[in-house]
């Protein structure tokens, strides 16, 4: 509390003393000679002087009293409660009850307090509703000012900046470099706009207006779009907003890739089949036997285009999840036995070793499909065949570990190089380049759908491969049934 003399009623009272005590001074000063030349009695005449002074100092501080407790404590209250809004006590009001200028200065400022404080609310309400749409968008927000500094990001704004800090020095500080604020906000401290971003924020502050577009950041595919924080007519920075495209690229390069690729291979079966239809239609064909060998071509191209479509049907359906497999308990050694047989006799014309060995534990597989499984099967031994020479050997093994049955088909081809290792079960993908579909008569399509089938079964299958040594699937299947 202040000292009553620094107060305005001390001041106003000091004033008040100063002068009356003037005045007297004065008047002591003409009337005291005056009074002793003209009264006989002089001395009660000063005396009484001299209590009219007293009196007039006593009541002089008796109204600069009164006067503090009118003016002075009401102020100080008001003083008291400005100060409390200032530190953020909104709801801080005053109890004057006066009918004068303090107690309407009193009511104007509970009434400036109470408007305050429902400004404040609704700020508030709107901050935090901003707050909660934000941090419940999937999209990353990113804001910046106009030094391209981070201000504010969502929690996926945050995990992009912390996974495009190495791209670029901007991390100026490696502590504190994310600050949760109320809310679920974050702001960013000493974070430069990430290097990807350099262009569009360039060009958003040069006034260019909403700048939109696709950057490429560690193999992933951002789709972001950027817009100018304006203020009274300039601006004051930038917001961006990201998604993480990467997989909608993939898809749409996925579907161009399949669209040409399957026009491709139904363009060349087709390209055979019109043109020695018309070498038929023309008569070009000088005996029986040549019109015979035309006519087994057409056919042999059209068989390849319905396992095409026949594949490509299978296909789809697995991938959509729409074919249904009668699960039943399965006995692998009965059906790697009959696969044997069917391609022994391929194999003695071949020349090649074709070798089955299964081990002597049970290999019963809870669930399982057997014809696509056999599927699975005929279609590796028949890749492995394509790619094996004459004399080298292929083998079917199969075995039980713990809870798993792998089995593995074992060739001595010509292998896959490890660069075309990892995509040989995607569509159309071809290992050998300068591999023509009409000398292999497949459809690009088998390891694909064997693919979809094992993992149907809840199992897995890889490759292993070396140039010139062979190659080697595995598949491993669950022998117990699956608990979904």
């Amino acid at each position: 509390m202040r000292t009553f003399w620094r107060t305005l009623v001390g001041k106003l009272w000091i004033t008040i003393i100063c002068l009356v005590a003037s005045v007297l001074v004065i008047l002591g000063l003409f009337l005291l000679p005056y009074i002793d030349v003209n009264f006989a009695n002089s001395g009660a005449i000063k005396q009484l002087f001299t209590f009219v002074s007293i009196i007039g100092f006593s009541m002089t501080t008796f109204f600069a009293l009164l006067l503090f407790n009118k003016i002075t404590l009401p102020m100080q209250q008001l003083i008291r409660a400005a100060d409390a809004v200032r530190k953020g006590n909104y709801d801080t009001r005053l109890s004057l009850k006066t009918s004068d200028e303090i107690g309407e200065l009193a009511n104007s400022f509970n009434h400036m307090a109470e408007e305050l404080e429902n400004t404040i609310r609704s700020l508030k309400h709107e901050k935090e509703h901003l707050a909660s749409v934000l941090r419940s968008m999937n999209d990353a927000v990113i804001t910046l000012d106009t030094q391209g500094e981070v201000i504010l990001t969502n929690p996926p704004g945050e995990l992009v900046l912390q996974s495009w800090i190495g791209l670029t020095d901007a991390k100026l500080n490696t502590q504190n470099l994310i600050t949760e604020l109320p809310g679920g906000q974050h702001r960013a401290e000493r974070m430069l706009v990430p290097e990807p971003l350099h262009p569009m924020f360039r060009s958003v502050l040069n006034q260019e207006g909403d700048q939109s577009g696709n950057v490429h950041v560690k193999q992933a595919v951002w789709s972001v779009h950027m817009a100018p924080l304006a203020s009274d007519g300039s601006i004051r920075g930038a917001v961006a907003v990201l998604r993480n495209v990467t997989e909608e690229v993939q898809l749409e390069k996925m579907r161009r890739d399949f669209v040409a690729n399957v026009s491709h291979e139904i363009r060349t079966p087709l390209s055979m089949m019109q043109g020695y239809s018309e070498a038929l239609l023309d008569g070009m064909a000088s005996s029986p036997e040549e019109s015979e060998e035309l006519v087994q071509v057409i056919h042999d191209e059209s068989l390849r285009m319905g396992r095409l479509v026949k594949d490509l049907l299978d296909l789809a359906r697995m991938e959509a999840g729409h074919t249904d497999i009668l699960m039943r308990p399965l006995d692998v050694k009965e059906l790697l036995e009959r696969v044997y047989r069917k391609f022994s006799v391929r194999a003695k014309d071949r020349e090649i070793d074709l070798r089955l060995s299964c081990t002597e534990e049970e290999c019963i597989l809870e669930e399982a499909n057997e014809d696509r499984l056999e599927q699975v099967f005929t279609n590796l031994l028949d890749n492995a065949f394509r790619h094996t020479p004459s004399g080298k050997r292929i083998e079917i093994v199969a075995s039980r570990r713990l809870n798993d049955l792998i089995v593995e088909i074992r060739d001595e081809g010509v292998g896959i190089p490890p660069d075309d290792l990892p995509f040989i079960f995607e569509r159309f993908y071809k290992a050998d380049k300068a591999r023509v579909r009409e000398e292999s008569g497949g459809t690009g399509l088998g390891l694909a759908i064997v693919k979809n089938i094992v993992e149907a079964h809840h199992g897995a299958i890889t490759a292993i491969s070396s140039v010139g040594q062979g190659t080697t699937f595995k598949v491993q299947l669950p022998v117990e049934r699956h608990q979904s």
